[in-house]
């Protein structure tokens, strides 16, 4: 895969390398421990995965939750949207990104974002599998 990514994976670097989303500097296929991550933004510690319709929840949970342990934020996004609506995906990386350069003004006390469902709406893509 590091070699042959999915059309998804090459539209997605097409907007991200070269520090063409507001500044952030990605790279592709990056390797940390025992996993390789999509893209990663280092300066952020963000994770952005690219799911086709094969992934197993579970396994990405366990996987997500390892890479959490080390600092890194995953979010998940679908090759659908990637397809068929990257302004909205690259909308969801870029306030992702801004979230993680400042902390939120009003924390939920248990620690939930947005509802699943509310961050469809606004952003207009799919969060399936998603992990914030």
């Amino acid at each position: 895969m590091r070699n042959n990514p999915t059309e998804p994976e090459k539209r997605l670097w097409r907007h991200l390398s070269n520090g063409q989303l507001e500044g952030h500097k990605f790279r592709r296929q990056q390797v940390i421990g025992w996993h390789i991550a999509d893209f990663v933004c280092a300066a952020s510690k963000l994770i952005v995965e690219v799911d086709g319709d094969t992934h197993e929840e579970a396994a990405d949970r366990v996987r997500d939750e390892t890479l959490a342990e080390q600092g890194y934020r995953t979010i998940r996004v679908a090759n659908y949207d990637v397809m068929s609506n990257m302004d909205g995906v690259l909308r969801f990386i870029a306030d992702t990104l801004r979230q993680a350069e400042r902390p939120h003004p009003n924390p939920s006390p248990e620690g939930e974002g947005l509802e699943r469902v509310e961050a469809q709406k606004l952003l207009g893509i799919s969060l399936e599998g998603s992990v914030g």
